[in-house]
């Protein structure tokens, strides 16, 4: 399969926790579909101090893994929130 765009896109979205509603990342999201994952080399702003673990509640809100060779993190169902 093809590998994400070079050129990254200018929209960024905010995405927050959907329990605590603590700020997770600033993400460059292209399209306007669900967000299902996040392109590690996308995210503009990083607020979490352990990977895919909301820094105010601890929920796990997503999981590591490679996305047509390139890492990203799968977001698990309804545990955040986009602005």
């Amino acid at each position: 399969m093809a590998k994400p765009r070079k050129k990254q896109p200018l929209r960024t979205v905010n995405i927050h926790c959907a329990q605590c509603r603590s700020p997770l990342y600033k993400y460059r999201k292209g399209g306007k579909g669900a967000l299902v994952k996040c392109f590690v080399e996308r995210i503009a702003e990083d607020f979490t101090q352990q990977p895919c673990t909301c820094p105010g509640c601890g929920q796990v809100f997503a999981r590591e893994m490679l996305i047509r060779g390139t890492p990203a993190y799968k977001i698990i169902g309804r545990k955040v929130g986009v602005k």
